[in-house]
Parts: structure tokens; C-alpha cells; sequence
């Protein structure tokens, strides 16, 4: 009886030896997927850091409301020195349609 109890125990010891084996294989396994997430973290944490330097340089919506504000401001000074010149420019003409005029009943001719 103790002979059928040792090929009892050799068998399951080969079989334990087989499971154990694999075990080792799948523990190096988690090993290598541990090393390629420390990796990605790593990646990870220096994306995060790159991406704090951006968000410092980039614009709020405050600031960005106050430039459209000072755009919208001197784009209608703008209009309204260019609708001044245009103006002017006809003042201008008329005074120069005035002297012309003024000139031919006094008999002088105007030199440009």
C-alpha cells in the first residue's frame, strides 16, 4: 500500500511541479505588464507636466473677453476716423468746387 501512495504523491507532485511552473511563467508575465505600466505612468506624468505648461500659456476666457473688448473698441475708433476722412475728403471738394468757382467770376485761373 505505501508503494500506491508514492506514485499517488510522485504524480501529484509532478502535476503540482507543472502548475507551480506556470504559475512562475504568468508571475513573470504580470512582472513585464508591471514594468510597461510604470512606463506608461511615467509617460503619463510627464504629458501632465507638458500639459500644465500649456494650460499657463493659454488664454482665459476673461483675458480673452477683455482683448475682444479693446478689438471691438479700437475697430469702432477706426470706423469713425475713416468715416471723418471721408467726410473731410468732401468738405475738401466742395471748398475746392467754391474756389473754382470764385475764381472764374473773378476772372483768375486756378493752378494745381
Amino acid at each position: 500500500m505505501d508503494k500506491d501512495f508514492s506514485e499517488i504523491i510522485e504524480y501529484l507532485d509532478k502535476k503540482f511541479s507543472s502548475i507551480d511552473e506556470k504559475f512562475a511563467g504568468i508571475d513573470g508575465k504580470f512582472s513585464n505588464i508591471d514594468e510597461k505600466f510604470s512606463k506608461i505612468d511615467q509617460k503619463l506624468i510627464e504629458l501632465d507636466e507638458g500639459m500644465k505648461d500649456i494650460r499657463e500659456m493659454m488664454v482665459t476666457k476673461e483675458e480673452f473677453n477683455d482683448l475682444q473688448t479693446s478689438v471691438d473698441a479700437y475697430a469702432k475708433k477706426a470706423d469713425t476716423y475713416f468715416q471723418e476722412m471721408v467726410m473731410l475728403a468732401h468738405k475738401v471738394d466742395r471748398h475746392e468746387k467754391w474756389f473754382q468757382q470764385i475764381a472764374d467770376k473773378i476772372g483768375i485761373k486756378l493752378e494745381y
